[in-house]
């Protein structure tokens, strides 16, 4: 499975993008209990590379997708 497609396609399918934001923990629902470490690392890597933007919230780090990247997004999950 290609993590970095399954992340970026689920969070601009459900439209978390600059304000909406979700829990860290829910962005790996969906796919296989096995993979949910994979996914993690590939959600770190991902923000290192800015393509999340973090909310620290008091029930931890929730993360929405930055604005100014949708197009590099796009491009990707286009390609």
């Amino acid at each position: 499975m290609n993590y970095r497609r399954f992340i970026l396609e689920k969070m601009l399918r459900h439209g978390f993008i600059g304000g909406k934001h979700t829990h860290e923990d829910n962005i790996p629902k969906g796919a296989s209990p096995t993979e949910y470490k994979a996914i993690k690392k590939e959600i770190k890597q991902l923000l290192k590379e800015g393509y999340f933007i973090p909310h620290n919230k008091p029930d931890g780090l929730h993360l929405s997708l930055n604005p100014r990247r949708i197009g590099d997004v796009e491009r990707y999950l286009a390609g």
